[in-house]
């Protein structure tokens, strides 16, 4: 059974994390207390990556002391002032893209000659739309794309702006912030924070809302009420096992 702990990142490649998990526990649950359809589909959707009771009332927990308060203006922000795009900060031999995309995607195919660090082809099985993405570097590279989950112009306006730029450039290549996903739906999200946008795939919501927080508690960022609350409702709404 995956859990959190197996959602959030390394850099280690690995094979696919996410097995269909059972729900009926779930749907009775929801059925007890009086809930309706809607919230039964929903359930079903969770149970495809549960989490932990531990791992929720951490992530509850780091919630309740991040700082509220409203979003500092966007003045100076470009992708520049976190540093070197993709660098390769973990002085492995790869640039962070290639390390994320050796992460997330299974069945690789690597460039010869360069230690298997050019991801030249793979399979995605998105955890943001619950698609599977056949990868293939070059004309169709942007299919598939490495979200920052808490972006980085939102980090700019909720405290980044007062790190050093070593500081951004860590925390723009911190696996932990990073995912691989569908192009479009990264696009779509934009620097949306969790009250402006959230993945399709209703199931992957609580492990996105927990990664978010987890993130921002770590450096010390700050969230809107309207995110605050939005990271809670999804946080509610977790699978739980164990």
């Amino acid at each position: 059974m995956t859990s959190l702990l197996d959602a959030l990142p390394d850099r280690a490649p690995r094979g696919r994390r996410r097995r269909r998990a059972p729900w009926v526990l779930a749907l009775v649950v929801a059925a007890a207390v009086g809930l309706g359809g809607p919230v039964w589909l929903d359930a079903r959707a969770a149970a495809r990556y549960p989490v932990t009771a531990d791992e929720v009332a951490a992530g509850r927990a780091a919630l309740a002391e991040l700082p509220v308060k409203g979003r500092a203006p966007r003045t100076g922000y470009e992708r520049e002032e976190f540093g070197q795009r993709w660098a390769d900060t973990d002085r492995n031999g790869c640039d962070t893209r290639n390390d994320v995309l050796a992460r997330d995607l299974v069945d690789i195919t690597t460039k010869p000659g360069t230690q298997d660090c050019v991801v030249l082809a793979g399979t995605l099985h998105d955890v943001y739309t619950g698609t599977t993405i056949a990868f293939e570097r070059g004309e169709r590279s942007s299919e598939v794309q490495v979200d920052h989950v808490v972006a980085l112009a939102d980090a700019w306006q909720k405290g980044a702006q007062q790190w050093t730029p070593e500081q951004r450039e860590a925390f723009a290549n911190d696996p932990a912030n990073l995912q691989a996903v569908q192009g479009r739906a990264n696009q779509q999200k934009g620097a949306g924070d969790a009250a402006t946008w959230l993945p399709p795939e209703k199931g992957y919501r609580c492990v996105y809302a927990l990664r978010q927080v987890h993130v921002k508690h770590g450096y010390g960022l700050w969230v809107t009420r309207a995110e605050r609350d939005a990271l809670a409702r999804e946080i509610d709404r977790c699978a739980v096992v164990g």
